[in-house]
């Protein structure tokens, strides 16, 4: 099968973009913090594409520089709408909010192939972002701007206020929450199975105030066009696995069995395409746990014993040995570091 060593994925660089303004408007020299997420400054404003990996790097090593805990939630929130381009566009011409959506779920990979929408539809009308071509583990940001983005596209559309039902995000956040709470008008979950914004089913049949078939028949062809010139799935298999891990970790469940039964192949075929990557489950398993380690670690209003239970480590001790393997300190010993080094910044 060849899906899983296709190109690797790509975004228009909105976000990173955004972020280089907020760098220089605090103050702040954007060129050593690109340098750091393997981007220049001209591949991110000479609107070609970049890296969606880099841009996702760039968010989180931005947030550390500026010490904004919420600089997805900030960009989202100061982003023109209208800098998505053909994404915006051929949204904001749809009829009805649903139609906008289901332009949304086809044409998403016009601006980010590495992320999927998918719709849950039930006594609410679920919006998921699913990340299909990047590591969801290694992400709050973004994952938190596309959110917020989303429902600032629905207040837009349809000319008035939006709150959604219910906001999720897989990712887990300690701490004062209130910034997220005002953000969406509601307090959204974290450590959920799914990054997803809810909305009343109604909602989804109002008209949109600047609804506009003859252009949307045009941007309907532009994006088409867009579409035929991407890749059909930018995914390897190790993306999709760690994705599939993620959430499963803090129940002790991420087994290779489980796994593979949830990406559809049996445990022998996901142990021999891996193979093919130059990897294995248990690699991948122990480089993902080490990445949420060092990210969770930065966050000091979260406890030792909290973190090793995200990983899915039964006792703190079995973190503890773990952190010294891949960090040569314990986990108090990392913290204490990481808290010195930004006390002398």
């Amino acid at each position: 099968m060849q899906d899983d060593l296709s190109q690797p994925a790509t975004c228009i660089g909105v976000a990173a973009r955004a972020a280089v303004r907020l760098l220089e408007q605090r103050g702040v020299d954007p060129a050593r913090i690109l340098r750091q997420a393997g981007l220049t400054y001209e591949a991110v404003f000479d609107e070609n594409r970049i890296s969606a990996s880099d841009q996702v790097t760039l968010l989180e090593l931005a947030a550390n520089e500026l010490k904004d805990d919420w600089i997805g939630l900030t960009l989202a929130t100061e982003v023109d709408l209208r800098e998505t381009g053909l994404l915006y566009y051929v949204s904001a011409s749809a009829t009805t909010l649903a139609e906008a959506v289901q332009r949304l779920d086809r044409y998403l990979a016009v601006a980010n192939d590495g992320l999927d929408l998918t719709v849950a539809k039930g006594e609410a009308y679920g919006v998921r972002i699913v990340y299909t071509g990047i590591p969801r583990h290694l992400d709050f940001q973004q994952a938190e701007l596309l959110a917020l983005y989303f429902v600032r596209l629905c207040r837009q559309l349809l000319g008035r206020s939006v709150t959604p039902l219910r906001v999720s995000f897989m990712h887990h956040r300690e701490g004062d929450l209130s910034p997220a709470r005002t953000a969406f008008g509601c307090l959204p979950e974290f450590g959920a199975p799914f990054d997803e914004v809810s909305l009343p089913n109604a909602l989804l049949e109002e008209k949109v105030v600047v609804a506009d078939p003859y252009l949307g028949e045009i941007m309907i062809k532009a994006c088409e066009e867009a579409m035929a010139g991407r890749p059909t799935n930018v995914s390897r298999l190790r993306t999709r696995v760690e994705n599939a891990i993620a959430p499963l970790l803090p129940h002790a469940e991420a087994r290779s069995d489980r796994v593979a039964r949830q990406l559809g192949i049996s445990r022998r075929t996901l142990s021999r395409r891996l193979k093919e990557e130059g990897t294995t489950f248990d690699q991948i398993l122990d480089g993902l746990r080490r990445d949420l380690a060092v990210r969770y670690l930065e966050d000091p209003r979260m406890p030792i014993s909290r973190i090793a239970w995200l990983l899915g480590f039964h006792q703190p001790s079995a973190f503890s040995h773990a952190c010294r393997r891949w960090l040569n300190q314990s986990p108090m010993a990392h913290r204490r570091q990481i808290l010195e080094r930004r006390a002398v910044q």
